[in-house]
């Protein structure tokens, strides 16, 4: 299951870890699937640490679920942060998911047990290294406009699984 994110400096194809993280990653198809992340800027850059998005707000405190609020973490002591290009969700606290997510630019293992990571980037590092020479301002937020104009769903186990 992948998905890729057109993004203002190209490409970001990400592998999902459907069967450790099920409920998120069927959040995460659902609203891309649905358009909800098309035209949201990455709002927060941490250089050598972390480039998040998702919130259609841009803000870093909007987003939703499709399960109607937060949900629970899917955390998987098999799945870490054990290199760039890692994908989480971003949260404010245990349980606490919605619809921000986060890439890693290097290892990080204080992250562990602490996000649920359901993704890896297979194809786009390149853009992701791009993406952490960008300015920002005193809030980490990017100087420009960094966008995912859309995304394209390569493979949905699940939405197939809940058609049979």
């Amino acid at each position: 299951m992948s998905v890729t994110l057109h993004t203002t400096k190209g490409p970001i194809k990400i592998h999902l870890f459907w069967e450790k993280t099920p409920k998120t990653c069927k959040n995460f198809l659902a609203l891309c699937a649905s358009d909800y992340y098309n035209g949201t800027i990455f709002h927060r850059l941490l250089k050598g640490f972390i480039l998040q998005g998702g919130d259609p707000t841009g803000t870093g405190k909007g987003g939703e679920s499709i399960y109607g609020g937060a949900f629970p973490d899917e955390i998987d002591p098999e799945l870490t942060h054990s290199e760039p290009g890692m994908v989480s969700m971003a949260n404010s606290g245990p349980d606490t998911n919605k619809s921000q997510f986060f890439f890693t630019f290097k290892k990080i293992k204080k992250l562990n047990g602490k996000y649920t990571l359901f993704g890896k980037i297979v194809e786009g590092l390149d853009v992701l290294k791009a993406y952490e020479d960008e300015p920002v301002d005193d809030n980490d937020k990017p100087l420009n406009e960094l966008k995912i104009e859309e995304v394209t769903i390569h493979a949905n186990p699940i939405a197939d699984m809940e058609q049979d």
